[in-house]
């Protein structure tokens, strides 16, 4: 079933949404393409906590739960000892940090994992992912450039993407992100918005500046969305590792709301984390 949202703006039909005999939507038909025969990833998508007809296949990554990468290998991520610390550390208060309660642009495995719809905007040059949840804006370049070195740009909240095609999937490449510096993991002598950098997940996982991420996007069908993620930081984790997450079509006509997010200053006098 495909989810809905609440209704705060009118609902508008979709066109070309495939249908069953009963007149609802199809979400098990053949995923749509573009002229150019390729795989298309546009629409409003949703998280969704149901592994799909795919989940249980052998060999295939763990899916995020409960908005932990970890949540699916029996040791927990394999961190390096100070982001270990640093993970526990945000846990424990309640992610007092998370960059979504700053009001600030969440982390690259937040965004799929947040109960709030984003939408994916496909051309030939560029695939744009909009997130309801703070607004947020990447841009996924597919005009053949490369990724730029890290720290050749200035480091994105979102990083720096770049895609290709392996057959019917896209690659995804990021780097050049706003991470946790390891030397300074309490963001001394910075504003406090740099406390909300770095949160892999909403368990407060870390990364840094180093993080490539590599995201293999599969349209599975219709109504289906299969990503893979790999995150590749050494200076906060020993190895890589991949994690999946499912997305699922919303076909009946909804469409985001504005998620305007200002940061209170209030808050933070509340909070004790008002900075001089």
């Amino acid at each position: 079933m495909s989810p809905a949202l609440s209704a705060q703006w009118p609902l508008h039909p979709l066109k070309g949404v495939p249908r069953a005999p009963d007149g609802k939507p199809n979400l098990a038909a053949p995923a749509p393409r573009t002229a150019d025969g390729k795989p298309d990833f546009s629409g409003l998508w949703m998280r969704s906590d149901d592994p799909g007809p795919n989940g249980a296949a052998a060999g295939r990554p763990p899916l995020v739960r409960g908005g932990n990468a970890g949540a699916g290998f029996k040791d927990g991520l394999p961190f390096q000892p100070w982001a270990a610390q640093l993970q526990k550390k945000r846990f424990a208060e309640e992610g007092l940090n998370d960059p979504d309660g700053l009001c600030l642009p969440q982390g690259p495995l937040q965004y799929h994992i947040d109960p709030q719809p984003f939408e994916i905007i496909q051309t030939p040059r560029q695939l744009v992912y909009i997130s309801e949840s703070n607004y947020g804006l990447r841009k996924v370049y597919l005009d053949g450039r490369s990724l730029p070195p890290p720290g050749q740009v200035v480091p994105y909240w979102h990083g720096y993407s770049v895609g290709r095609w392996d057959g019917d999937t896209l690659v995804v490449e990021s780097n050049n992100f706003h991470g946790v510096d390891p030397n300074n993991v309490n963001a001394a002598g910075l504003p406090s918005s740099y406390l909300g950098a770095g949160w892999l997940d909403h368990r407060g996982s870390p990364y840094t500046e180093a993080m490539k991420l590599t995201e293999r996007f599969r349209r599975v069908n219709y109504g289906l969305l299969d990503i893979e993620l790999t995150v590749d930081d050494p200076k906060a984790y020993t190895e890589p590792f991949t994690v999946r997450v499912v997305e699922r079509i919303v076909a009946d006509g909804s469409e985001m709301i504005e998620f305007v997010c200002h940061e209170n200053q209030t808050f933070l006098k509340l909070t004790g984390r008002e900075r001089k």
